[in-house]
Formats: C-alpha cells, structure tokens, sequence
C-alpha cells in the first residue's frame, strides 16, 4: 500500500502541476486573443497579425498537450484506484518501479514500448 501512496503523491502532484499550466495557459489565449481583436484583421498582410496568429496557435497547441496529459494522469488514477497502476497494458507483466517515477502516466513496460517502435 505504501508504494501505491507514493503513486497517488506523484500523480496528484502531477495533476495540480498540469492544472496549474493549464491555467496560465488559457490565461495566455486569452489575452493573445483580445490582443488580436485590437489590430488589423488582416494576419496575411499584418506583421503584427502573423506574430499574433502565431502566439494564438502555439498557446492553443501547448493548452490541447497539457489537456491530453491531465487526461493521462486521470487514467492513471483510474488505474490505482481499479488495481492494474504498474502492470504493463500490453503484456501484463509489471511496469518497473523506476520507470513509474520518471513517467507516473505510464501504461506500458519498457520492454513493450521497446518492441512497438
């Protein structure tokens, strides 16, 4: 039980530091996307337009990543809470210890995750 209290400890962590991101990040679109009301509508011709068009994209794609790995660190308590956090998804062996610290989300052993590249 105490190896699945670290778990639980890291994977919270990890999801109020996703949380976080996510926030500050939906802060960033928005602000990007009130700036862009106050300028030329015309991105292609605008260079200020290019530079916000740009900033709106990459702050949008950073948010969509922090939304898909709070979505993984979900699952992965999902996973606690059922019983199967640590065992491989593809070969059901387990999941090393080692390899659960440096990637708490992780739903394949190494050797799997090795062999499907």
């Amino acid at each position: 039980m105490a190896a699945d209290d670290g778990a639980r400890a890291r994977l919270g962590a990890e999801r109020e530091q996703t949380l976080a991101r996510l926030r500050t990040l939906t802060e960033e679109y928005d602000a990007v996307v009130a700036a862009s009301r106050d300028t030329n509508a015309d991105d292609e011709h605008d260079p200020e337009g290019a530079t916000i068009a740009f900033e709106r994209s990459q702050v949008g794609s950073l948010a969509t990543r922090a939304r898909r790995h709070l979505e993984e660190v979900d699952a992965a308590l999902a996973r606690l809470d059922a019983g199967t956090y640590g065992t491989c998804e593809t070969c059901g062996g387990p999941i090393a210890g080692a390899r659960l610290e440096v990637r708490p989300t992780a739903r394949s052993c190494v050797g799997c995750v090795a062999r499907s590249r």
